[in-house]
């Protein structure tokens, strides 16, 4: 039997939205960081792991907004 101290902690979600946030923030700076070094690299090989990585890091993006709905509508609900 479970020690009752060993409890998960219930879910706290005050501040997904935020986090959500800034997460977006910082891919959408390390794109833009992607893209000034592919200005600067005359190794195509090079320039095409950076245009994938930037590709998947749109798809982050795009699942991240998509959860920040999903926390805003949540917080709507239960306050």
């Amino acid at each position: 039997m479970p020690d009752r101290r060993e409890r998960p902690k219930p879910d706290d979600r005050s501040d997904n939205v935020e986090k959500l946030q800034s997460m977006v923030q910082d891919t959408i700076q390390n794109i833009e960081e992607a893209h000034e070094t592919m200005r600067y690299s005359s190794n195509e090989e090079e320039k095409e792991k950076i245009r994938a990585k930037n590709k998947r890091r749109e798809e982050a993006i795009e699942g991240m907004r998509e959860e920040i709905k999903d926390e805003y509508r949540h917080d709507q609900l239960n306050n």
